[in-house]
């Protein structure tokens, strides 16, 4: 019987477009308009919006990193306006980052201020859009421990923190908080398949023991270009999707983002039909997810 010539893996090609980088830009400016107007109707910033972080420290989590993207960013050199997370940057992990970087940022940016934190972050991404009008959207970047990411994969996460972090002060104050699918998948696309391309450095480091084999998750959306997502002994790494996967998910971008940062969960995901898990070895998912994860 003759042997079956293995199915090519073929590298993930870059999700930045002109396209997506536009899309990219109009999306922060909108959700960031629409944070700063969620923050002042906030009648008690006291109020608890997670389970560790006030409306008022929330808002000053979400702001404290807009005001230093454009410096990170930015083709000059510029100081961060809150320097005291640079020294953290590096050694970072998405296990360290709620008991190191975030910490760390809240003490040094003491603004609690509602109307004051919506000036702050309009201002911070009207700075974030001018200083890259210009600029290649491609242009890979320096990130989280060691991690690389292009500047429209920047944008993709500071989306993302308003969309998500504006969920939280929303349900907190009783609020509707829309999240875009068109915006939420920004992030799938810009931001974790590129920053798997790229190299994520020590973001994913752990001390767990490495898992052997390999493990292969293809993720189908209407709103974002196909990918694979493989780990291979610990590994992780992107490729086209070649029928070669052990798991399919198929996806609503804006619940797959509440779902990867533990705002909902798996079954209720599953259960509103946003959310769609199956293949021929489902069952490793949660390994995969062990290792391919989020803060």
């Amino acid at each position: 019987m003759p042997q079956q010539t293995p199915t090519p893996r073929v590298a993930a090609a870059t999700r930045v477009t002109p396209q997506r980088w536009a899309a990219a830009r109009a999306a922060v400016q909108e959700a960031g308009d629409r944070f700063a107007d969620l923050i002042r109707l906030a009648p008690d910033p006291a109020a608890m919006a997670t389970k560790d972080w006030s409306i008022a420290d929330t808002a000053a989590h979400v702001t404290g990193i807009a005001w230093n993207y454009p410096a990170l960013f930015s083709e000059t050199e510029r100081p961060l306006p809150i320097p005291e997370v640079r020294p953290h940057m590096p050694t970072v992990t998405v296990d360290t980052i709620h008991t190191d970087l975030n910490p760390v940022q809240l003490r040094s940016f003491t603004e609690r201020d509602p109307a004051r934190l919506a000036d702050r972050l309009r201002d911070a991404i009207a700075d974030m859009l001018s200083t890259t009008a210009e600029a290649d959207p491609g242009r890979v970047l320096g990130w989280l421990g060691g991690s690389q990411l292009p500047l429209a994969g920047l944008f993709a996460h500071m989306t993302n923190e308003l969309l998500v972090h504006g969920w939280d002060i929303a349900r907190a104050i009783g609020t509707p908080w829309r999240i875009p699918e068109e915006q939420a998948a920004l992030f799938f696309d810009l931001f974790l398949v590129e920053i798997v391309r790229n190299g994520y450095g020590k973001l994913l480091d752990d001390d767990r023991p490495v898992r052997p084999g390999r493990i292969a998750v293809e993720f189908q959306s209407a709103y974002t270009s196909p990918a694979t997502m493989v780990l291979d002994h610990g590994e992780a790494s992107v490729v086209e999707p070649n029928g070669d996967r052990d798991i399919r998910i198929r996806f609503r971008p804006a619940t797959l983002n509440l779902v990867l940062f533990r705002r909902i969960g798996h079954l209720r995901a599953a259960g509103s039909g946003a959310l769609t898990v199956w293949g021929r070895r489902p069952w490793l998912l949660p390994a995969f997810l062990r290792k391919v994860r989020m803060p």
